[in-house]
């Protein structure tokens, strides 16, 4: 049920969007088929590397802040998909049982000028581990619908 249109979002605005607690299996699963490097799938050769262990990927830390946005706001929302994202950068490794929360403020507000049923909406987003420390930023825009009179 849509809950939550363009009109609802304000400057400012902060959405909590959840917590997800990654396993080192879910880290070598999806590093095996979508990003191969030996510090993401081989044990012995992670705690040789830079990172002291196997750590996720940062497309895999990508998906889960994804998984955490649709079940704390997009699907409750009249989401109309995103033309895209910027600035995503990825602060400090995930290692296997760390918790991610994630949360997104509002910025921007852009009313569509052709297309009055919808509007653009800017948001910056963090996400942090279990001690607060980002680990992953990201600014995006994503487009919803407006209430129809």
């Amino acid at each position: 049920m849509v809950e939550i249109y363009f009109e609802d979002f304000q400057v400012g605005q902060v959405y909590e969007l959840g917590s997800y607690t990654v396993s080192e299996e879910q880290i070598l699963t999806f590093a095996r088929e979508f990003d191969p490097q030996p510090f993401h799938v081989d044990s012995v050769l992670a705690a040789e590397s830079i990172y002291g262990g196997i750590i996720a990927s940062g497309l895999h830390t990508a998906s889960i802040f994804m998984r955490l946005l649709c079940d704390g706001l997009l699907c409750r929302s009249a989401s109309m998909g995103s033309p895209g994202q910027d600035e995503l950068r990825w602060l400090r490794p995930v290692r296997p049982g760390d918790t991610l929360t994630a949360r997104g403020t509002v910025e921007e507000l852009i009313p569509s000028k052709s297309k009055p049923d919808r509007g653009l909406v800017r948001k910056s987003y963090e996400v942090l581990n279990q001690h607060g420390e980002k680990v992953m930023t990201m600014r995006g825009l994503g487009m919803f619908g407006r209430r129809s009179d």
